[in-house]
């Protein structure tokens, strides 16, 4: 009896897609987990544009450094942005520009690791100024390709 009753239910609830986020929302989350929203909103916004206008240098001083990357295979440490530009085009590939420039803010995927671009192509989260991490400024932690094989 109470599978009919749930079938009837199901065939006049209207089902709809999930409804997106508000950037409220977003923030609130942030404020959570991450802190100060206001830094992660700047450097979202920030990094978004240099991506889509292929800035390197500008992406490059987002970045925190020594960075772990994988170039032509080999997995390398880049100690500043002189190496991240000079392998830039190795690391923004065309899927993480699609991701980062796709991505919009009210959709932002926020937990401890920091806010997520697309489904995990990059990475931003604070890094402490100091021991105490009183302050902090939000960084590019990773950049990666989540394509399959």
């Amino acid at each position: 009896m109470l599978k009919t009753v749930l079938a009837a239910l199901l065939l006049v609830v209207p089902v709809s897609p999930a409804a997106a986020q508000s950037a409220d929302v977003v923030n609130a989350n942030i404020e959570m987990v991450l802190g100060d929203h206001t830094l992660y909103e700047e450097a979202f916004t920030a990094i978004q544009t240099a991506v889509a206008e292929n800035d390197s240098e500008a992406v490059a001083a987002w970045v925190a450094y020594p960075f772990a990357a994988t170039i032509d295979g080999d997995a390398v440490s880049i100690e500043g942005p002189d190496g991240f530009i000079e392998h830039y085009d190795s690391i923004v590939t065309d899927e993480v520009m699609e991701a980062v420039t796709g991505q919009s803010y009210e959709d932002l995927f926020v937990n401890a690791e920091g806010i997520m671009f697309g489904n995990g192509q990059m990475w931003l989260n604070g890094v402490c100024k100091d021991d105490s991490c009183a302050e902090f400024d939000v960084r590019i932690i990773t950049i990666q390709s989540t394509e399959t094989e």
